[in-house]
């Protein structure tokens, strides 16, 4: 079975720093765009930042852009967001997903195009 498997939450202060990460196992998604989202309780899953299967596309919603960096590793089949300069407003359950398709650039920063989902990490961040 696909999984994705986030890592690297925790509890931070604000304007520290965590590095999350994300492994696919059981299918391979290196030629799949990967993306970051987060949700907090009662809210919708919201889109943080994306990448395109080569790396050459990335997009990042307002609020984090300059803050936080994805990037990718194919040969680990392994999606990163360095978070710096975190606030209050950061928190969530930060969440990973893969593209539904091989090599598509389509639509990249909302959730309908992402099929597989990791299950999760914990991100606090205290004032």
């Amino acid at each position: 079975q696909a999984q994705l498997v986030e890592s690297g939450g925790g509890l931070v202060q604000a304007g520290g720093s965590l590095r999350l990460s994300c492994v696919a196992s059981g299918r391979p998604f290196g030629t799949h765009a990967k993306g970051w989202f987060r949700q907090v309780p009662g809210q919708e899953r919201e889109f943080v930042a994306s990448i395109n299967w080569k790396g050459s596309k990335i997009y990042y919603e307002d609020s984090v852009k300059g803050r936080f960096t994805i990037s990718r590793d194919n040969d680990k089949d392994t999606v990163y967001l360095q978070m710096n300069n975190l606030k209050p407003e950061d928190t969530a359950v930060y969440y990973c997903a893969a593209h539904s398709r091989s090599y598509s650039d389509y639509d990249l920063s909302s959730r309908g195009p992402y099929e597989y989902w990791g299950q999760g990490t914990q991100v606090t961040v205290s004032s």
